[in-house]
């Protein structure tokens, strides 16, 4: 299990859970941009949170759906995959 999700992870999430295709370095060099420019809602966040909890076995951290951008969401899901929530 790694301890740290990357941009380029959450891309293929978003991808995978809310249909969304956006280049994983726009994220990265971009990581206090809205999610809804990517087209991001929270449903679509909420399904992620859930394929973390899912592939990790952890609880992810209560509110991490109503993350606003990329950064903000991977900090709190990274402190959730290191701590155990």
């Amino acid at each position: 299990m790694p301890s740290q999700l990357s941009y380029g992870e959450l891309a293929a999430l978003m991808k995978s859970c809310a249909g969304l295709t956006v280049d994983p370095q726009l994220l990265e060099t971009r990581p206090d941009a809205p999610f809804e420019e990517y087209g991001l809602d929270s449903l679509g966040l909420l399904a992620i949170v859930g394929e973390l909890e899912n592939r990790y076995g952890t609880p992810i951290e209560p509110g991490a759906e109503s993350s606003k951008t990329p950064g903000d969401f991977l900090d709190v899901i990274n402190t959730s995959l290191t701590t155990g929530a």
